[in-house]
């Protein structure tokens, strides 16, 4: 039985699929929306794109995007990755989340791409890569574990 949110989640879907345009897809994700992500079609590939923003600074002496930006920008970029490639009518919860930080985020936009490296009946396993100028040069990696069906 499809939920009230399902419903809209596989509507927005399906546009974003279709039409290439993950703005309505995105406002359904409300931190997602907060951050400004977006989401961008590169070849087959998904590529989500966080924005830079001044008030993203967490050590302004470097400057530095704060680490806890760049882990959420990471970790939601992971749940919208689920959600447009999984046919799933729940949003995906969050069991674990662990990252590297490699480098320091500099003061632009920052790049993240997702692989799901294992998918059982309930639960995913995710690797995620974030970088600035250069994919090869990633600024963060980190892996997630995300439970798709649940109990109500």
């Amino acid at each position: 039985m499809s939920t009230p949110i399902g419903s809209m989640l596989a509507e927005a879907r399906r546009r974003a699929r279709e039409h290439a345009d993950f703005d309505g897809f995105v406002a359904l994700v409300p931190y997602a929306r907060f951050l400004g992500l977006r989401v961008e079609a590169q070849g087959g590939q998904l590529r989500m794109r966080l924005p830079y923003r001044r008030e993203l600074i967490g050590n302004p002496a470097l400057p530095a995007l704060h680490g806890g930006v760049t882990a959420a920008f990471m970790e939601n970029a992971a749940l919208l990755h689920l959600l447009l490639r999984l046919d799933e009518d729940r949003i995906p919860k969050s069991i674990d989340f662990a990252i590297d930080y490699l480098l320091s985020a500099r003061p632009q936009d920052c790049f993240a791409e997702c692989e799901v490296t294992r998918a059982g009946v309930r639960v995913v396993h995710t690797q995620i890569r974030c970088w600035q100028d250069v994919p090869e040069r990633p600024i963060a990696v980190a892996r997630a574990h995300f439970l798709l069906s649940y109990p109500e």
